[in-house]
């Protein structure tokens, strides 16, 4: 079966976030982790099924799902979990803002690394918990993690640890030997390691699988991993995530915040989660060979540019660039006078970098990577 990745959709008048965040319709948005392609066709006649019913009222997870999702994360990451483990969430960034106040009281510290996804930086403080960050550090090889950092960062105030695996927006794929280190060092600190892994679906390094946190020797009962199909078959819009907490005392612990507060999650949701499991592994199998050309077309034209130091994604469908040495005041407001809107570093802790997202055709890449030329070229 072919899929049409190369599809050009028009997303405008659809109220996307992504393409209606700039006043200039002629912007190409490349800022926000959602994807330009439409999702798998099992999923779209999923929910046309779902939506002909004609009645959406209060939904439990269908009776399959959990199960499903069992059976998915065996199959892809080996894995075995037991269903009970599994708490149903309406998002990954909810995830991250209860679990902040689940496994952490007023007052306590939550620690991470930087750059990090934005909302890692501001849930702890949502809750008013206190954020603190260690720099990861460019080896000359990869990014990776400062443990001598770690431990001058950490106090008896930290209560947990926000990881992200794969790293956004690094692009990292973390090995067994540095996930081992890490729960050490949890360990050590009496520190719940709180693992968002949505970007798992996503290796596109062949040479290189994801390994679930949880799921390494002594993990499972510090654990919290927080996952969802969202971005993997490209349906954030749906609102479908999940927590897996092998530890009752820690499962009892994040329902009891999520009491009263966090809403159920909405039928499409779990129609949509429960198709991509059960059908959608061509169309995934599809989609990461397209995003690793991108990947490769990214990374090799940008890389030519002194002013720019473009990192390699090992996995995700985003790009990190230091632009520091473009020598502007903000990279990002200065590329959108060309025509191409790129994600500011700073809400991720790094000031002077972006994000590009390559999840698109690719002859609207080719044309966002010409745009990002003549910025280039017009500093010279």
């Amino acid at each position: 079966m072919t899929f049409e990745f190369d599809k050009i959709i028009d997303r405008t008048n659809t109220s996307s976030s992504k393409w209606t965040k700039y006043d200039r319709p002629d912007i190409i948005p490349m800022w926000v982790a959602d994807m330009d392609f439409e999702t798998a066709p099992c999923i779209k006649s999923a929910l046309l099924e779902r939506i002909n019913h004609g009645i959406y009222g209060y939904t439990q997870p269908p009776e399959e799902l959990s199960s499903t999702v069992a059976t998915y994360l065996k199959t892809e990451f080996n894995w075995a979990i037991d269903t009970d483990w599994i708490i149903w969430l309406p998002s990954l960034v909810v995830g991250l803002n209860v679990v902040s106040r689940a496994f952490a009281e007023e007052g306590d510290a939550i620690l991470s690394n930087t750059p990090i996804y934005p909302p890692f930086l501001s849930a702890p403080t949502y809750g008013n918990r206190e954020t603190i960050t260690a720099p990861l550090v460019w080896s000359g090889t990869k990014w990776a993690m400062d443990f001598d950092a770690l431990e001058k960062t950490v106090t008896k105030k930290t209560k947990a640890f926000l990881f992200c695996s794969p790293h956004n927006p690094t692009g990292r794929v973390w090995n067994s030997k540095e996930l081992n280190e890490l729960v050490a060092f949890c360990h050590k600190h009496n520190l719940t390691i709180i693992s968002d892994e949505i970007h798992a679906g996503l290796i596109l390094d062949q040479d290189k699988t994801h390994t679930v946190t949880a799921n390494l020797p002594d993990a499972a009962d510090i654990s919290v991993t927080l996952l969802s199909a969202s971005k993997t078959f490209n349906m954030p819009g749906l609102g479908c995530a999940y927590a897996v907490v092998k530890n009752p005392t820690l499962r009892n612990k994040l329902k009891k915040v999520m009491n009263g507060i966090v809403h159920h999650v909405g039928a499409l949701g779990y129609t949509a989660t429960l198709a991509a499991y059960k059908e959608g592994k061509p169309w995934h199998a599809a989609l990461v060979n397209y995003l690793r050309l991108n990947r490769d077309y990214v990374e090799g034209d940008l890389s030519a540019h002194d002013q720019l130091t473009v990192y390699h994604s090992e996995a995700t469908y985003l790009t990190w660039i230091d632009a520091r040495r473009m020598n502007v005041d903000n990279p990002s407001t200065y590329f959108e006078q060309f025509g191409i809107g790129l994600y500011d570093g700073a809400p991720f802790g790094a000031p002077g970098f972006l994000r590009l997202n390559f999840a698109c055709p690719q002859s609207v890449l080719r044309e966002a990577i010409q745009r990002i030329n003549k910025g280039l070229e017009a500093l010279t």
